[in-house]
């Protein structure tokens, strides 16, 4: 046993089994803020940054009795208002960008109207298909029960029509009506 396998780690060995990338892919615990988000987010990030160095350098300009002491108190007042105006700022792009990429789902979300819209016609867009479907087996089907052969076959004429291709469901009800 060697020293490795006794501290609980794998021998050498084993080591040269495994691929040796250069680069390891990691998957994301968490998502990438959006692009407006993430804007705001450092522009935030800098403005308290200036405002935090704007506030030591007011704080020992007047430990050292500096004529700088009053107006970088003053400033810095004036840049804590801006910096907090700037997380709020991120707050409300944060909550804009989530309502409107339906992130949140509110009854009053903009992403859950356009949700039940796309919903709605994928719905309809179904249920054409399924209607088609139906009326070229109903068609074919009706065809061989006559006994006049498969819907291309015996006249059965295909056409295009407003909700689709119809097949021998056409042919087979004009035939019923000449007859």
């Amino acid at each position: 046993m060697d020293r490795d396998e006794r501290r609980g780690r794998g021998s050498a060995d084993r080591f040269a089994e495994v691929s040796r990338r250069l680069w390891v892919e990691e998957p994301a615990i968490r998502y990438r803020m959006p692009d407006p988000v993430r804007k705001v987010a450092v522009r935030s990030v800098i403005i308290m940054s200036l405002t935090l160095i704007q506030a030591m350098v007011a704080f020992l300009s007047t430990l050292a009795g500096s004529w700088l002491a009053f107006p970088m108190v003053i400033s810095s007042v004036a840049s804590t208002v801006v910096a907090t105006w700037s997380v709020l700022d991120v707050w409300v792009t944060r909550q804009v960008w989530n309502q409107r990429h339906g992130v949140v789902s509110v009854p009053s979300s903009t992403a859950r109207q356009l949700r039940k819209e796309r919903r709605r016609a994928r719905r309809e867009i179904r249920s054409e298909a399924r209607d088609e479907s139906r009326i070229r087996r109903r068609g074919s089907a009706t065809d061989t029960a006559w006994g006049t052969g498969a819907a291309a076959g015996a006249g059965a004429v295909r056409t295009e029509g407003a909700t689709g291709v119809t097949g021998g469901a056409t042919a087979a009800a004009s035939r019923l009506s000449e007859a």
